[in-house]
């Protein structure tokens, strides 16, 4: 009798152990960046919610930019993080979405919180019939 209670204490324990050790590992407590629509951007911007960075060339941005961005390229951002507010949202675009979306996990690899890639890009900004500076 002694070992059938010893046994089912050593499965209990090493049960809650097992289960300890995997459940918490499945969550992710790491800040992520979030797709969004160009409405959905849209509607931040008009809002005034979000700093808005452009991350393509300045050959492409002089061809045509949502008013108010700021240009960092992506291969420039890791060394200009000091230009872009810690204490805003961060409203990231590029042409299409592939160099936005690298841009986002730089940013959140160095801790900015609030960081959201406008999925489709500038392509699909004016696509959608949204308003461009040159």
């Amino acid at each position: 009798m002694r070992m059938h209670i010893f046994s089912a204490v050593l499965a209990l324990l090493l049960l809650t152990a097992v289960s300890g050790c995997t459940g918490p590992a499945d969550r992710s407590d790491k800040a992520q960046f979030i797709d969004i629509t160009v409405q959905e951007g849209k509607g931040m911007i008009d809002r005034g919610e979000v700093f808005i960075l452009d991350v393509r060339t300045l050959e492409e941005y002089e061809t045509g930019h949502i008013n108010g961005s700021v240009l960092v390229p992506v291969q420039e951002l890791n060394n200009r993080l000091d230009e872009i507010p810690r204490d805003r949202k961060i409203l990231v675009y590029c042409r299409t979405g592939v160099r936005s979306t690298r841009a986002s996990e730089i940013l959140i690899s160095n801790d900015f919180k609030e960081v959201y890639n406008m999925k489709g890009g500038i392509m699909e900004w004016t696509n959608a019939g949204f308003e461009v500076v040159k």
